[in-house]
Parts: C-alpha cells; structure tokens; sequence
C-alpha cells in the first residue's frame, strides 16, 4: 500500500453541475422579482398632475403629500369643501371620487389624478341649485354650514343609487357625516322631500312670521330725561 497522499480529482461532477444550475436559477429568479417590485419613485419635490374637477381640468404640480383637500381648497380655489378633523372622522370634507365618497382630507391629490372629481361646487347648474340642495333650504338642514356640503354629497349618492330611500337608509347614508349642530330630522326630511316623498305641506311646519314691533321711543319717558338731567348737572353740563 502506498503512503501518498490521494491527489484531488479536477473537472466537474454531475453533483457540481446539479448545484450550480439550482443556484443559478434561484438568483435568476430573486433577481426578476426584485426588478418587478420596484414602485415608481415620486418626490419629495412637486410633481405634475392633472385634477378633473366639476368637468375642468387643472395642471398642477404638487408635492407627493398635499391631500386632494388641500388641492382642491389651496391650489384651485374651491372652498366649499370643508376640513375640519383631518383625520377622516367627520365627514366635512367628503367628496365624490369616480362617483363615490371619499374624505379628501385623507385621499392624496395624486391618488385622484386623471379620476372624475365632484364638489359641492359642481353640483348646481347655470346657477340653478339641484332638488336636493333646494330641500337644504327648505327644510333648515344646516346652520354653521361646515358639514353642510359633505352631507349633500352623501345624501346624493343615495339618491343616485336609491331615489326612494328609506328613513333608515337615510340614516345609514350619513351615518359618517357628523353634524355638531344636530341637524340630522331636517336632513332626513330634506331628502325623503328630494325624492318626492314628502311635499311642503307634510313637512313641519314653519314658524309663523314675527311682526316687528315698533321701537320705544324713551326720548318721551319722563324717567329718563330726568336721569340724563342729573347725570349733566353732575358733570356741570347742564
């Protein structure tokens, strides 16, 4: 027997070429996905967009972060779209997004680039307000009014999907628009009297009219041309 050492065998075996197939495919793969999963990278500098708002376009260049709110408000100008939690908790700010509510103060204005946008301000035409923004007035639906434009919105998508609505689907409908003013019986009957179901007279009945009374005169009460007389005499005017 001999007492050299055995000398390593050189060139490929079947197990090495196995292995080195196996890992070749592998990184191929890794690789691809890693390639596909890249997202488009946007920012933090302005960037151009085009908002369809009320059926006009706007150019923009906005920031990735400014909200469709802030755009809508800040940078066209249409402030009838209210903010006022900014966390999407009111519903103040709703507006329609492809024909369904979204709160603008969470949507980003790039998420609604090249989608038709609709606010409070698209709604009435050549100066006429709609049937439903006529049943607002009639039936004292707002006071401070911040709430106001969000609930119309949502009370129109029901109409828009259900034109003879429920009490309760009413309710549902608004159920995240809040009103701190507690306006909610008038907009329920604003909307059923949108829909036809309730006319003028079955409304609630509005109050009747005050009668203004005449000022009195204190100029001809004695009283008082005798406390102005000592208040003179008091101050040496008289």
């Amino acid at each position: 027997m001999s007492d050299e050492p055995d000398e390593p065998r050189s060139g490929f075996t079947r197990r090495d070429l196995v292995r080195g197939s196996l890992v070749g495919a592998v990184a191929a793969t890794i690789g691809g996905k890693a390639r596909a999963a890249e997202p488009e990278s946007m920012g933090p500098g302005a960037a151009p967009l085009e908002l369809n708002v009320n059926g006009s376009v706007h150019r923009l260049s906005l920031e990735p972060r400014v909200t469709l709110a802030d755009a809508l408000r800040d940078r066209i100008g249409l402030t009838g779209t209210k903010v006022v939690c900014g966390r999407g908790a009111c519903g103040a700010c709703t507006v329609l997004l492809d024909g369904k509510t979204v709160c603008s103060c969470l949507t980003l204005a790039h998420e609604a680039a090249g989608k038709p946008i609709t606010t409070i301000e698209g709604l009435a035409s050549d100066g006429r307000l709609t049937p439903l923004q006529e049943a607002f007035i009639a039936t004292d639906a707002l006071q401070c009014g911040f709430c106001t434009s969000g609930m119309i919105l949502s009370c129109k998508v029901l109409l828009d999907t259900n034109p003879k609505p429920t009490r309760q689907a009413i309710r549902e409908a608004v159920a995240g628009n809040l009103c701190r003013c507690g306006t909610y019986n008038h907009v329920f009957e604003a909307v059923e009297r949108a829909a036809g179901q309730k006319t003028a007279k079955e409304g609630a009945p509005h109050p009747a009219p005050r009668t203004q009374q005449p000022e009195p005169n204190y100029e001809d009460d004695p009283r008082v041309a005798e406390a102005l007389r000592q208040v003179l005499d008091e101050e040496g005017m008289a």
